[in-house]
């Protein structure tokens, strides 16, 4: 296949992959760069949730979880921090119980509550995850939702088709990435007899010499080349990050789908205790028998044991498996071990044996890719400034969009004018003289 009949497919390819994923990226992209900064914007809009004035020993975690699940007996707490981060609340996620009368978890308004960890008071309650009204107190998790669900809805008994047309989507992008690229690439026509000697003195010229205008912008030039230039040369500035956050798209919203079944053909994947126990439905929930306080005191000892002095961070309960996970981590710091989160110890419920670990940067290449997923994708690899690389990021995605788009629509403009002009001409040719 020739060279020019390659380019001209490619250029196809990239003009309607583009314009297929153009308004998902666009929004993905200001999203992400917004959300770069959820803790601290969620903290800036819910400083009642967050903030404390109290000061005195703080009360143990465990001990509120009590105060909480005695204040209202429908709710019952299956996440928590172990430890308060100086003048910041402690908050807690919540599930319903069952209701015995029904047979059903209890209606509560609320998943997360805030307490004051020095006195106990309650700072406020909300669900995580509502969308609708959008309030001050939801902002955050709207936008998250409109990042990775486009607030697509549950039908046909799924809530994740949001994040499978995502997932597609990001696929896309991800080939185009690679398309893209290619067309940034100087091509090397033949030479012609007939070619004006500066013209074939261009064309010899070094490869290197002939890429380097693709990387340049030319601010002299018109409104047209210059959004062209923009779009080529940021593409190309960033296309690491781009094909990182694109690939990482992909994998994140497609991983039961399509991603897990293919990274397991490549490399071993130690499955978590959740994957290898069967779901619970959470109307008939799995009742511990160990409490959180055998938990904690069973996860201090093994990290002892294991020669770790970070304390145990939070712990969580899975009642539709019936696992405990102790992760381990100094307050504030659960983003911590190196980016991907730090270590986490599994516990049955049932007798409070050990039954697994997630350890940062252990395993085969799929345990690590699992685990650095997320903080590639979210920048938090590499801390605050992957955190501001991948907010600069979203506005270059979301710019990239905007540019691509107004390449495509100045294209179809000047075709559109040339085809009308051909068929005036066309028309004025078949007129006779008598008409």
């Amino acid at each position: 296949m020739r060279v020019e009949t390659m380019r001209a497919i490619f250029g196809r390819l990239h003009r309607w992959a583009g314009l297929l994923t153009a308004g998902f990226l666009f929004f993905s992209g200001i999203t992400g760069a917004i959300i770069s900064w959820d803790h601290e914007i969620d903290e800036v809009l819910n400083h009642h949730l967050f903030d404390v004035t109290s000061k005195g020993p703080a009360i143990p975690s465990i001990e509120l979880a009590k105060m909480i699940e005695q204040r209202d007996p429908r709710a019952r707490v299956v996440y928590l921090f172990m430890t308060p981060e100086e003048g910041h609340s402690l908050w807690f996620f919540v599930m319903p119980r069952i209701d015995p009368a029904t047979g059903k978890r209890f209606a509560i308004d609320y998943n997360q509550i805030f307490l004051d960890p020095n006195t106990g008071v309650e700072l406020g309650r909300r669900y995580w995850g509502a969308v609708w009204p959008v309030t001050r107190e939801n902002f955050v998790s709207f936008l998250y939702k409109l990042h990775y669900t486009m607030h697509i809805p549950e039908f046909w008994g799924s809530d994740r088709w949001g994040m499978r047309v995502l997932g597609v989507i990001a696929i896309i992008w991800t080939i185009d990435c690679f398309v893209g690229f290619y067309l940034t690439l100087p091509s090397r026509r033949r030479a012609k007899a007939a070619r004006a000697p500066q013209v074939t003195r261009q064309l010899e010229r070094g490869f290197w010499a002939r890429w380097a205008p693709a990387w340049t912008i030319k601010a002299s030039g018109s409104a047209y080349r210059i959004n062209f230039d923009i779009h080529r040369a940021f593409s190309l500035w960033t296309w690491g990050v781009l094909f990182i956050i694109a690939f990482t798209a992909f994998s994140l919203n497609l991983y039961f789908e399509v991603f897990s079944p293919m990274m397991k053909m490549v490399s071993n994947y130690t499955p978590t205790p959740y994957e290898q126990r069967p779901y619970r439905d959470l109307d008939d929930p799995i009742e511990p028998r160990v409490t959180f306080d055998d938990i904690a005191a069973r996860a201090a000892a093994d990290g002892k044991g294991r020669g770790w002095t970070v304390p145990v961070g939070s712990i969580n309960y899975g009642p539709a498996h019936g696992v405990y996970a102790a992760a381990f981590f100094h307050p504030g710091d659960d983003h911590g071990a190196g980016g991907v989160g730090p270590a986490q110890l599994y516990y049955d419920s049932e007798d409070g044996r050990p039954i697994g670990e997630r350890l940062p940067w252990v395993g085969t290449a799929a345990d690590i890719f699992v685990q650095a997923q997320f903080p590639l994708h979210s920048g938090r690899i590499v801390g605050l400034f992957g955190r501001i690389l991948i907010s600069i990021m979203g506005l270059v995605v979301a710019a990239l969009s905007v540019t691509g788009v107004v390449i495509w629509w100045r294209k179809r403009r000047a075709r559109v004018r040339v085809r009308e002009t051909a068929a005036v001409r066309l028309s004025r040719q078949q007129l006779t003289p008598a008409e």
